[in-house]
């Protein structure tokens, strides 16, 4: 019987773990539900005997991946998958996936009530500004871009977007008005709304040379990564241009610099909370479930990223 290791340091809500327990009985695969652990020892140990693993944020090191020898594949819960480590899934033959697309209209919307919260100046007294008639622009096109686009328009603002990786043709066809560099959409835009994925060509890659061409007022929402943004620059972004804003769904480490000496300038969840809906939780966790099944009865690699 195949057996599937749900880990999760923060764990599914009870709706989610309701439904992929359906769908995994269904199936009639063995589980466990292996929730708030307090070490990657621990983790290391429960995974020995799993085929499959289910995880949220938890970060599956090459030492989990070589402590599993049943191992066939691991299925992140959600649109990021930079907290596995590919290169070691790889070379023991484990499929990794994420599941795309099932977090995404929870992210779009924190993504519109964050621009919402600083142009009413944090919901504290004294005149703010509106939305509609704003320029907007979107650093990668995708899942979650594509719905914050279409929740904007209906605040009437006005839709720009970089993607190198999306035909024009399609952005186009929706309304969007397609630039070619990055720096012309920062040139441009009132709010810049970042979906990029962390990784070796990002990393870093929302720097002085981009922050710096924004014009005054202008503010960057960062649901993705704090790691794509290179924080030192951002500092300096901030003396240079007074009236510049940051928000973020994860604090960057510089989290206490910059709001003992920027203020309302800035804003940073307490935690990366775009996927923290009920919908969310449960749409992922059940796709997560049902690619492992797609995957072992029927080698369906539809959703493989290594």
């Amino acid at each position: 019987m195949t057996k599937v290791l749900i880990a999760t340091v923060k764990p599914f809500a009870p709706a989610a773990v309701k439904e992929i327990k359906a769908v995994l009985d269904k199936a009639n695969y063995d589980y466990t539900f292996f929730e708030k652990y307090n070490s990657q020892d621990e983790l290391i140990a429960a995974v020995k005997d799993a085929d499959a693993m289910i995880v949220r944020s938890d970060k599956i090191t090459p030492e989990v991946i070589n402590a599993a020898g049943n191992l066939k594949i691991v299925v992140r819960a959600g649109a990021g998958f930079d907290n596995v480590n590919l290169e070691a899934a790889t070379a023991n033959n484990v499929v990794v996936m994420n599941t795309p697309g099932q977090n995404s209209n929870a992210v779009a919307e924190l993504a519109i009530g964050m621009m919402i919260y600083q142009a009413r100046n944090h919901f504290e007294v004294g005149s703010g500004t509106e939305l509609k008639g704003k320029k907007l622009g979107i650093h990668a096109y995708g899942n979650v871009g594509k719905l914050v686009a279409h929740i904007a328009k209906g605040f009437g603002m006005e839709i720009f977007a970089y993607d190198p990786f999306i035909p024009k043709v399609e952005m186009e066809a929706e309304g969007v008005t397609v630039f070619e560099s990055a720096e012309e959409l920062y040139a441009t835009c009132d709010y810049i709304s970042l979906h990029i994925p962390a990784n070796k060509h990002t990393v870093q890659s929302i720097n002085y040379d981009l922050l710096s061409k924004m014009k005054k007022g202008a503010c960057v929402v960062n649901t993705a990564r704090k790691e794509v943004i290179h924080e030192t620059d951002l500092v300096k972004v901030f003396e240079e241009n007074d009236s510049f804003k940051y928000l973020s769904d994860i604090a960057p480490d510089n989290k206490d610099l910059l709001t003992e000496r920027f203020g309302n300038r800035c804003f940073f969840t307490p935690k990366k909370m775009g996927a923290q809906t009920a919908e969310a939780n449960i749409n992922a966790g059940v796709a997560s479930a049902n690619q492992i099944i797609a995957f072992i009865n029927n080698g369906d690699t539809t959703f493989k990223v290594n």
